[in-house]
């Protein structure tokens, strides 16, 4: 008699909460999670124009495929489960690791904590094992556990957060902004919303500086340094699919004009299927 074989399910069909699952497949979760990024920004483009019938119309189909993708609570798992140990831990471990390097931990001894604002948070316990000396704030756009804030980091009150955090981590957050302008704002506004020599972790997947049209890492250095914030770690390799960052506000950076031409969109790679992620400043 022969054995009945298991009917695969196709990428799109993510409607089980798989994100403490270690069988997930981290391939179609990548393919998803891709389109999820095409049409949100698709999306938003539509929404800045005159609204008309074949627009309308597209931006039904657009909330139509999002919402049979599982909606944004679907991308939250999948990249929940890109978290997890099985697959090497979330991002916050090169973070730590970095705080410990700059003595940030010795620095703490005694003192009052890091207040650390962890945005784009998935889990509310990523910093759980270092709470002798970090306080952790975690938000997200939807929140997925009662200890995490549901909070926009675009719509907080600039007046409350002026130089209130230590450390602020944007750990695949301004990938996920559909908008080029709001990835720089979010940026300006971190810089704003840390104190004085106050620390920025940020972290892309690697394609958006290695294989950009626009973007590569010494234009994002220059723009970071437009803004305010001095490089002191940086971490990728070649053939990987993340690249990290630690920057310092430094204050004896002189910020430019957020009009300036030396920061609009330029093309600096011609050859070869690149993507167009840029962050531009608003």
């Amino acid at each position: 008699m022969p054995k009945t074989r298991k009917r695969k399910s196709p990428v799109t069909d993510i409607s089980r909460d798989d994100s403490s699952s270690s069988s997930s497949n981290p391939h179609a979760s990548r393919t998803v999670i891709r389109r999820f990024h095409v049409l949100l920004k698709r999306q938003h483009q539509l929404q800045q124009g005159p609204t008309t019938a074949p627009i309308s119309q597209e931006l039904t189909e657009i909330d139509n495929e999002i919402q049979q993708l599982g909606g944004l609570s679907a991308y939250q798992r999948m990249s929940a489960v890109g978290q997890g140990n099985d697959r090497g831990g979330g991002s916050e471990k090169v973070f730590i690791k970095w705080l410990h390097e700059i003595g940030e931990r010795d620095q703490r001894k005694g003192k009052k904590k890091l207040r650390l604002l962890e945005v784009g948070a998935l889990k509310p316990d990523n910093y759980e094992s270092w709470s002798s000396w970090i306080e952790n704030t975690p938000i997200d756009l939807r929140s997925r556990h009662a200890s995490i804030l549901e909070q926009d980091f675009l719509l907080m009150d600039k007046t409350e957060n002026w130089e209130k955090w230590d450390a602020i981590s944007l750990s695949l957050v301004i990938n996920f902004v559909p908008d080029a302008k709001d990835r720089g704002r979010m940026l300006k506004m971190a810089w704003d919303m840390l104190t004085p020599e106050g620390l920025l972790f940020l972290a892309l997947p690697l394609p958006c500086v290695d294989n950009s049209r626009y973007t590569t890492f010494d234009t994002l250095q220059s723009l970071m340094r437009a803004i305010g914030f001095a490089e002191i770690k940086v971490r990728w390799r070649k053939g990987g699919k993340m690249a990290y960052w630690l920057f310092r506000k430094d204050m004896s950076l002189s910020r430019k004009d957020a009009t300036s031409e030396e920061f609009r969109r330029k093309t600096v790679h011609r050859q070869g299927n690149r993507n167009n992620f840029v962050v531009l400043l608003p």
